[in-house]
């Protein structure tokens, strides 16, 4: 695929088409890198720092105890009957 490099103000860039951004799940604003290797210039996804780290600690926490605490601990709720339909 052939590509033309472009001018966006007083920067250059280069339109990637949409079934690229596609394979590799970007979208506009998404976080990239870019890197020239071999002589080559290189964009690979740059996913959000810590967000991995963030996810593997919220995975190891008791969620339940977290966003739904116990409220009625000390309540007794035994007397608690559901009428039967007629």
């Amino acid at each position: 695929m052939t590509s033309n490099i472009i001018q966006i103000g007083n920067s250059r860039g280069v339109i990637l088409p949409s079934d690229i951004l596609r394979q590799l799940s970007l979208t506009l604003k998404s976080a990239i890198n870019i890197e020239v290797a071999d002589e080559k210039i290189v964009i690979k996804p740059a996913p959000r720092q810590g967000w991995a780290e963030a996810f593997q600690a919220l995975s190891e926490e008791d969620l339940n105890e977290k966003f739904f605490p116990d409220v009625f601990e000390d309540e007794d709720l035994d007397w608690w009957q559901w009428e039967a339909k007629k």
